[in-house]
């Protein structure tokens, strides 16, 4: 298995892949924005029942859009679980008292589970896992370099640019060096046949060092690599910015698509 499985681009010929990447960012930040700025719901269940169809419909023109890039029905689904560390920060909710005197739906030792503090959790578990499968389509129909272009085009420092780009370029080379260790370890670390490996503490104390041994060889080849390639860029002329070709305008359908996706996302908060 190699690294770059981690790059989450998928080339495919569809329209959401052909559509310009600063209007892929600006409407997946507006649909982040939107989704953040949906209200809790109370008790009542018309209430409930209008943030539910919220996001049902979010989730709806989610799938719809992942079937249009053909990346299938599926691809979000099983890449959601990235908002698994967002769910869970939101467990305390469960336990928030209501401001009215209520009884609670059940309890955890000491701790009770309010309706409020459910219908609370569960909104912001479902604004996490939409906004996650929003970015998963963004990346996954955006050429990073595009991504970047677009980025620096809508605003962002160029010093936030620069650094997201580097980051992620040379993690794939890290990762590289990690598997090139890991790989030298496996090599060095055989068993003689009919012979019994360490085992208990011994073993472990043993793993101890040699994973500490390779942080610090990796510590070091990334600092010797970081100096080597800092050099180069200053001697090719980077000034903390990727010269490119400058960004075309945006055709007339691409800026009333913009509008009419802003205008819905609006309504979307007005329902």
């Amino acid at each position: 298995m190699h690294i770059h499985f981690l790059d989450s681009y998928q080339p495919r010929q569809s329209v959401i892949h052909r559509l310009d990447a600063r209007v892929k960012v600006v409407l997946a930040l507006a649909w982040i924005a939107s989704l953040s700025l949906i209200p809790y719901p109370s008790r009542e269940v018309q209430a409930v029942l209008r943030i539910g169809l919220k996001y049902a419909l979010v989730w709806l023109l989610l799938m719809f859009l992942s079937w249009l890039a053909r990346l299938g029905i599926t691809y979000l689904l099983k890449r959601s679980s990235l908002a698994l560390p967002f769910i869970l920060a939101a467990l305390p909710l469960l336990f928030t008292r209501p401001a009215v005197e209520a009884s609670p739906l059940g309890h955890f030792g000491p701790l009770f589970v309010y309706m409020e503090g459910l219908l609370r959790f569960l909104s912001l578990a479902l604004k996490s896992w939409l906004a996650v499968q929003v970015a998963l389509l963004m990346i996954a129909t955006t050429p990073f370099p595009e991504l970047l272009q677009a980025l620096r085009a809508i605003g962002l420092p160029r010093s936030l640019v620069a650094t997201t780009g580097l980051t992620w370029r040379y993690l794939f080379v890290l990762a590289d060096e990690v598997l090139r260790l890991l790989r030298a370890r496996a090599a060095r670390s055989g068993t003689i046949p009919g012979r019994t490996s360490l085992r208990g503490m011994r073993r472990i104390l043993w793993e101890s060092r040699v994973v500490g041994g390779m942080a610090a060889s990796l510590f070091l080849r990334s600092l010797a690599r970081a100096d080597r390639i800092h050099f180069a860029m200053l001697a090719r002329g980077y000034d903390g910015e990727i010269r490119s070709l400058p960004l075309p305008r945006l055709a007339r359908s691409q800026q009333f698509l913009l509008f009419s996706a802003l205008c819905f996302f609006f309504s979307l908060l007005l329902l």
